[in-house]
């Protein structure tokens, strides 16, 4: 009797969590995910990251932030073989995911009802959904699992839309279209594998804020993205003040070693090492005659960042 009586409970319970999967991940799921971080956060659960972080990011290099994630145990993290829209420029960002799939017909019906459901446009594609949500300071990351024919996400209109929205950019693991139209777009940038006059017709959206892979690397709504010509590092949100701090202190230490070296104080041999006490004296000393306004970061969080170190 009892076994009757829970089987009917069990799929009530199972169809209630179907019909409460949307396409995009609730705040709350969002919150799970991303539990480390102790911050403001954006209505859709994702971490708020400061702009003014974000600015200092820029200034890191790809190698400071792999080395510091694979020093915490963050070894998936780093992407890199793209094409770029313009290779010159550097660009960070707060991360919106959306992963696609080959398209399926019965399953992108549901994704077409479930987003009416969502208040979405259902009118035009679903790819641009993510792009509807974007803020800005946001980077559009797709793990369109490396299609490019017929696996176009965007073209002009979307990279527009996509700038207009996030004043950034977009990092596609798949293939987009009229690259001289996105070109022409001023202060968009964008990292994809290919490009291709085919429109979108053989993929669809599945998830929005849901993880993702693109690569080699896992990547979670909220993570702050890090994109140069060397490459992509996918930081999550806990740990982006932090990593930058301590790359910026390592720059230092490097403007420091090369002035040095320049000087003949010391050997490259000194340098290269662990710093004798008389070297740290020295870099100390070096560092109180900084001017502050030419500081990467505060006085307060170099000298609280240095006490930390020396205990």
């Amino acid at each position: 009797m009892k076994k009757h009586i829970l089987l009917p409970f069990i799929i009530l319970v199972a169809t209630v969590h179907m019909e409460a999967q949307g396409v995009a991940a609730s705040p709350t799921y969002i919150k799970e995910l991303t539990s480390e971080w102790k911050g403001e956060r954006f209505e859709d659960g994702r971490p708020k990251v400061s702009d003014a972080l974000l600015k200092r990011m820029r200034n890191i290099q790809i190698e400071e932030a792999w080395g510091f994630l694979r020093g915490r145990g963050y070894r998936n993290q780093y992407e890199g073989g793209w094409e770029i829209i313009h290779p010159d420029s550097v660009m960070t960002g707060r991360v919106v995911t959306a992963q696609y799939m080959p398209l399926r017909p019965d399953y992108k019906e549901l994704i077409k009802h479930k987003g009416g459901k969502e208040k979405r446009d259902t009118i035009g594609g679903s790819n641009s959904w993510p792009i509807e949500i974007l803020v800005p300071g946001d980077v559009y990351v797709a793990d369109g699992y490396g299609r490019i024919i017929d696996g176009t996400l965007i073209g002009s209109n979307l990279g527009n839309a996509i700038y207009a929205n996030s004043k950034n950019g977009f990092i596609f693991d798949g293939g987009v279209r009229d690259v001289a139209g996105l070109l022409t777009i001023k202060g968009f940038n964008g990292w994809y594998r290919g490009a291709d006059p085919s429109y979108l017709q053989e993929e669809m959206l599945t998830h929005i804020n849901t993880p993702i892979r693109i690569g080699r690397a896992t990547v979670l709504p909220g993570d702050v993205v890090l994109a140069n010509r060397h490459g992509t590092i996918f930081i999550p949100s806990h740990l982006a003040s932090e990593l930058v701090l301590s790359s910026e202190i390592v720059g230092l230490k490097d403007q420091f070693g090369f002035q040095r070296l320049r000087e003949k104080k010391y050997t490259p041999g000194q340098i290269d090492t662990k710093w004798t006490d008389a070297i740290n004296a020295d870099f100390k000393q070096w560092l109180d005659a900084y001017p502050d306004d030419e500081l990467p970061m505060t006085r307060q969080e170099l000298q609280d960042y240095l006490h930390v170190e020396q205990h």
